[in-house]
């Protein structure tokens, strides 16, 4: 029914054998799209607590940081320093939706501990944006 493929993949010619080709496994893009999601969600949690310090956006802000850490090797992530322009609704919804990519990313890896700090931050984003969704 299917004929076998009978010609050489291109992938495989272009790249040839060269030793200078980056070969990341699935494992280790996986790490570097959970560590962007992380970082991203960080640098909006140092936002929110810019405007509205709380010690839940502190613990929330360490435990961010200490995975985007351990991602990247050891590595600390950027600080995000001042808060911009968008309001804490706005930025709560940018976070909600940073977090659910992360535990998207996070099960897709079976990293337990990612998962659970971004579900955490969901269901603490979705709470503090509910005054705001039902006010309108």
């Amino acid at each position: 029914m299917y004929e076998p493929i009978r010609s050489k993949s291109v992938h495989r010619t272009m790249a040839g054998t060269t030793p200078n080709f980056p070969h990341r496994s699935r494992e280790e893009e996986l790490d570097i799209q959970l560590a962007g999601h992380l970082a991203a969600l960080l640098a909006v949690t140092d936002e929110l607590r810019a405007l509205a310090p709380s010690t839940d956006l502190d613990t929330a802000a360490e435990r961010l940081a200490a995975q985007v850490s351990r991602l990247r090797g050891g590595r600390a992530p950027l600080r995000a320093s001042t808060a911009t322009a968008d309001g804490a609704p706005t930025l709560h919804q940018r976070a909600h939706a940073l977090a659910g990519r992360a535990l998207v990313v996070a099960a897709s890896r079976a990293d337990t501990a990612a998962a659970i700090l971004a579900a955490e931050r969901m269901d603490a984003h979705a709470a503090a944006e509910e005054p705001v969704s039902a006010a309108h």
